[in-house]
């Protein structure tokens, strides 16, 4: 049986890298009494995956965790386990059953992911709204991309789906996925270069709000979150 764990990072956590973070979850697992399926042979480990691992320093109220149960769970007494066991930045929001499928782990299906960007340290223009809407208005935003072994230039504007501002704050909807992945801090890097806005005048906090699957056909995108594609576990 395979189940879906939604959780949150925040707070001092958000310094804690992604090894860090499945050796917490590891622990929380025994300690919550979770019956989760080990791997078989000399060295078993839990089954366990991440649809994303989160970058050191960002802040998120939408990561995922796909794990491998030996026997059902009830999803609120679950939650409520492993919340009582977790430390203060995590915190567990659902666990769900999900298809036993292989190819429907979040790191698989996974398809974009919704960002929250606003200023941590400097100031931007007093006009950066207006100038960040012609950013976004052009058909091609051309940039360098580096790979672990070559850099290339890329057009990033297609996997930019959707943007708003929100406030003083930049609502991002990116592509995301073994596919197509774009982070949010090159998105702002670029409109930084592009606007002639000196690097070290500003930098910014990265908050991820959701992840999501394409349950689209045809080329028509149709995204949903990967918490609504599992079921609420009752005994």
């Amino acid at each position: 049986m395979k189940a879906r764990i939604k959780f949150r990072k925040y707070g001092v956590l958000r310094f804690i890298g992604h090894l860090d973070v499945m050796r917490f979850f590891q622990k929380l697992m025994r300690r919550a009494d979770i019956p989760i399926a080990f791997t078989g042979g000399y060295s078993p480990h839990m089954i366990m995956s991440f649809a994303s691992p989160l970058g050191i320093g960002l802040t998120s109220d939408g990561e995922y965790l796909d794990i491998e149960l030996t026997a059902p769970v009830d999803s609120r007494e679950a939650v409520r386990r492993m919340n009582e066991e977790c430390v203060e930045g995590i915190e567990v929001l659902s666990i769900r059953q999900i298809p036993d499928e292989k190819k429907t782990t979040g790191m698989t299906i996974l398809a974009a992911a919704d960002y929250l960007i606003s200023v941590k340290n400097g100031s931007l223009p007093e006009n950066w709204k207006n100038e960040f809407a012609d950013f976004m208005t052009q058909k091609e935003i051309r940039v360098i991309k580096q790979t672990k072994r070559s850099e290339r230039e890329v057009d990033i504007r297609p996997l930019i789906y959707r943007w708003k501002i929100q406030g003083e704050s930049i609502w991002l909807q990116l592509a995301a996925g073994s596919v197509d992945n774009l982070k949010p801090d090159l998105v702002m890097e670029t409109f930084l270069s592009v606007c002639a806005i000196p690097k070290d005048s500003v930098s910014f906090a990265y908050h991820r709000l959701e992840m999501y699957a394409d349950t689209g056909e045809a080329g028509k995108r149709n995204l949903v979150s990967l918490e609504s594609l599992g079921q609420e576990i009752s005994m």
